[in-house]
């Protein structure tokens, strides 16, 4: 046979042993990192979750997704186990280590401006609130008698 024709084969085989290597790779970094659980631990599952690991089991987790709710997980469910400082910041809101160097934008637009909402002049917006002495009150301009 002609090293041509077989070229292609075996470029076919070497890629496909390179999937498969990096996939048990990825596979064996994700089990080590389920691992790393203990009770305690916050994590995120594979659908966006973020709970606190109660129990371990050997397939299975039971994690807290509020207080006082538990729900058990496959292991396989956990996308990421998390740092407590991280946790706490998507989870709580705190920001123990974080520093803002940016100013913070107030929700209400009134202290933009300096002056109270009360004060906020009316726009025209065209609009027109009765008719004027010359124009008809039903809208027609011939005055023919009808409804709007």
């Amino acid at each position: 046979m002609n090293l041509v024709t077989l070229l292609p084969f075996i470029v076919l085989i070497g890629a496909m042993f390179l999937m498969t290597r990096s996939a048990k790779k990825k596979q064996q970094a994700a089990a080590q990192m389920r691992d790393q659980m203990t009770p305690g631990t916050g994590v995120r599952t594979i659908g966006g979750m973020y709970a606190t690991v109660k129990e371990i089991g050997d397939d299975t987790v039971t994690l807290e997704v509020a207080p006082g709710v538990h729900a058990i997980y496959a292991k396989n469910a956990i996308g990421a186990v998390l740092e407590d400082a991280e946790y706490n910041r998507i989870v709580h809101g705190t920001t123990d280590d974080l520093t803002i160097d940016t100013p913070v934008v107030p929700d209400d637009a009134s202290s933009l401006t300096g002056k109270d909402a009360d004060e906020t002049p009316k726009l025209d917006l065209g609009k027109k609130d009765e008719p004027k002495d010359d124009e008809p009150k039903d809208g027609k301009a011939d005055g023919e008698p009808g409804a709007k």
